[in-house]
């Protein structure tokens, strides 16, 4: 017979593993913030050297070299070079999976790659990378989207649940993703047989810095948090000759600009005004000459949304616009305009069944005030590839990387402070680093439960 003393403390152990996280005890919650505290200075040195050294999209290679190098350490088994991209490249993805038992398959997921911005912050860890991309030119390179502090919080929240087996049943699937900045790595992935080469997961979990919540903090919402982006190549004909004598021929750049102009009526005035969408034309290129009249001009243009109805029906607007002008322009039927839709990204959607479950768990991790509510932006992630079209529960959080001193002032002043994508982007890291990997770990306990 065991002594009452032994049969309750095993009761109570017991109890605690069965408990959802947000009731355990705050002891616990206690432990792994000072885990994770205890971590911080060599993850301060980690965030510090990954930012010092970017890499463009699909050149990630040290970068997942590194990556994959602390996740060995850690005990996972890993591999290397996962993905492959629509032209037969591989990628520079990585995998790395912890079993523990029976239970859920978890996968995590970090994007790796950086931006090829000049860095302007004066910090003394900034980039300095500069390189040649795919089109010859020498480009700065900078993190300016907050995938150094991804990769940072994966590795802290790959250690606390290494560390944690006792805490959790199931497979741990960490994925390091290239190519998010050009929304080609998560389909990568998919095309080299993600799932088939190491199980089709139970949840989906990524996080996204943002410049709009406070450092501390995480925003979470279900249903779309970032649009569908997809882009949209336009190429209007003409018929080419002398600058001087314009009526002999059929000038696309007069007829380009007012495309232009008419385009950005479709969404004020073909779309349902509940329905949010934006339609922006980022590139033009036609002509050789001042006194030239070129044969064509070539448009670029970005479209979100986040409704596939909308999208086409937007998409359908955009080439019914451009048909409709060269008719009026009496621009020959051999020459009418083609309209093609180019690389894109899906919606992404938040399962609300699991971020209401993630919230009770981040929110016994990190206090009631520091778990607030998201708002939705055009920008858009192609993390949702892997949730095969939401057939995988997927959730994406925010996580606060902004002085909460400054945010308040920027939102009285109206001045916004600068963001992702920004040659002055510098998250408030050490609190930011914390919160994310207590954010992290605490919400894998619960799924892995």
């Amino acid at each position: 017979m065991f002594p009452r003393s032994l049969v309750l403390v095993a009761v109570a152990a017991l109890a605690a593993i069965q408990m959802p996280l947000a009731a355990q005890s705050p002891a616990a919650q206690t432990d792994l913030a000072a885990s994770v505290e205890r971590q911080l200075p060599a993850l301060t040195e980690t965030y510090k050297h990954l930012h010092r050294t970017p890499e463009l999209s699909r050149h990630e290679e040290q970068t997942a070299a590194f990556v994959a190098g602390e996740l060995r350490k850690l005990g996972y088994t890993v591999t290397e070079h996962v993905g492959k991209y629509a032209d037969g490249e591989q990628a520079f993805g990585v995998v790395a999976v912890l079993e523990n038992g029976a239970g859920p398959r978890l996968l995590i997921r970090t994007d790796m790659d950086a931006l090829p911005v000049e860095e302007k912050t004066g910090l003394d860890y900034a980039s300095t990378v500069k390189v040649t991309n795919a089109q010859g030119q020498q480009v700065s390179v900078m993190h300016a989207c907050g995938h150094d502090l991804h990769m940072t919080v994966l590795l802290g929240t790959a250690r606390e649940l290494a560390a944690r087996k006792s805490q959790w049943h199931g497979t741990l699937m960490l994925v390091g993703q290239p190519a998010e900045e050009v929304a080609q790595g998560a389909e990568a992935l998919m095309a080299d047989h993600l799932y088939e080469r190491f199980g089709r997961p139970s949840f989906v979990l990524a996080e996204h810095d943002s410049n709009d919540v406070a450092v501390g903090s995480v925003a979470l919402k279900g249903g779309p948090l970032m649009a569908s982006s997809n882009g949209i190549d336009v190429t209007i004909r003409g018929i080419g000759g002398h600058g001087s004598a314009p009526q002999a021929g059929k000038d696309p750049i007069v007829l380009a600009a007012e495309f232009v102009l008419v385009a950005q009526t479709i969404v004020s005035r073909q779309i349902d005004p509940q329905q949010p969408a934006v339609l922006t034309v980022g590139t033009i290129h036609g002509g050789t000459k001042n006194n030239i009249i070129p044969d064509e001009v070539k448009l670029g243009l970005t479209l979100r949304t986040y409704s596939p109805a909308v999208r086409d029906q937007i998409v359908a607007a955009v080439r019914r616009t451009a048909n409709g002008l060269a008719e009026a322009y009496g621009i020959p039927a051999d020459r009418m305009p083609t309209v093609t839709r180019a690389e894109s990204t899906p919606v992404t959607f938040n399962d609300p069944a699991m971020v209401e479950r993630l919230r009770a768990s981040a929110t016994a991790a990190l206090g009631k005030d520091s778990v607030v509510e998201a708002h939705a932006i055009m920008a858009s992630e192609d993390v949702d590839w892997l949730s095969l079209d939401g057939q995988i529960p997927t959730v994406m959080y925010w996580l606060g990387a902004a002085d909460a001193g400054k945010l308040a002032e920027s939102r009285k002043s109206g001045v916004p402070l600068p963001g992702l994508h920004s040659a002055l982007f510098a998250p408030v890291y050490e609190p930011a680093i914390k919160t994310g990997v207590t954010a992290m770990t605490a919400m894998a306990l619960d799924l892995l439960k």
